[in-house]
């Protein structure tokens, strides 16, 4: 099903940078309106803590939307590694304006920071292996596209954008669905019709991935939460034309031995779900 054949409540766009300053500013910024007067200032967003910037380019269009005569410099791009004390944002313009925009450019920083830094951890834990570093679908409602840019960001590599783009076929569908030995004949008739779609088997068992390699038209197969000395075993019985994702419980301490296994991708839901926001302010300049 293509996503033109969604119900347009799932279909139609929305504007994470609208919903946030609409959410936030409403019928307008009382403070500012009252108790700031007309001038221009010059400002600068500085990070207060070691980290792997993303979302700087979301957060500079944030004052764009606010004030179009708010002029806004890029000094550390999404992907820099910053150090405390950097700064990334350069605005000047009037003050009411900055200041109006000053807490959701803020949000989106440290939120999409958070993630980036978390991957680039992950992805430096890893080592040298082969493996990639995958994000998931547990990502925040409506920010799905600027989280998972943010993972790209900090080195990692995007699994499905969503539910269209992809097959994943886990234990609940197989149990749901009671395909069994129709396994086959139903990847062979998706592949019929979709030949460009990726495909991948989740598998539980050592067993299950025995099956699972002699199915045709499987690209991955999803080893879920198995022993570093299975996801080796599972490699093992595998072919060139079939690549191993490892999921499950990984974390900064485990990452590196489940590399080590030979898996061709490491999939890690906390790269969205568990990022802690990174520490960033606003300072208007003398």
């Amino acid at each position: 099903m293509a996503t033109s054949d969604l119900p347009p409540s799932v279909c139609t766009p929305h504007d994470p940078i609208g919903i946030a300053l609409a959410e936030d500013i409403g019928t307008g910024d009382l403070t500012s309106q009252y108790f700031l007067g007309t001038e221009s200032r010059k400002a600068r967003i500085f990070v207060k803590e070691a980290a792997t910037a993303a979302g700087v380019e979301t957060a500079a269009e944030v004052f764009s939307r606010v004030d179009p005569s708010v002029i806004v410099n890029v000094v550390a791009p999404s992907g820099t590694r910053l150090f405390k004390g950097n700064t990334v944002l350069e605005i000047e313009g009037p003050v009411r304006s900055i200041l109006t925009a000053e807490r959701v450019a803020l949000n989106f920083l440290q939120r999409l920071s958070g993630v980036a830094t978390l991957t680039r951890r992950f992805v430096d834990a890893a080592g040298k292996h082969k493996a990639r570093i995958l994000d998931t679908r547990k990502t925040t409602p409506g920010l799905r596209a600027l989280e998972k840019a943010a993972v790209v960001f900090g080195g990692g590599v995007n699994h499905r954008f969503g539910l269209f783009d992809m097959v994943l076929i886990k234990d609940n569908h197989l149990l749901a669905s009671g395909h069994g030995a129709e396994l086959g004949a139903a990847i062979a008739r998706f592949r019929a019709e979709h030949p460009g779609v990726r495909v991948e088997l989740e598998a539980d068992t050592l067993q299950q991935v025995r099956e699972f390699v002699t199915l045709g038209g499987i690209d991955v197969i999803l080893l879920d939460n198995m022993t570093t000395g299975e996801m080796r075993e599972a490699v093992r019985l595998g072919s060139d034309s079939i690549e191993f994702e490892a999921s499950g419980g990984v974390t900064l301490e485990t990452i590196g031995a489940i590399a080590a296994t030979g898996v061709d991708f490491i999939s890690i839901g906390a790269l969205t779900h568990s990022a802690v926001a990174i520490d960033y302010s606003l300072e208007l300049l003398p």
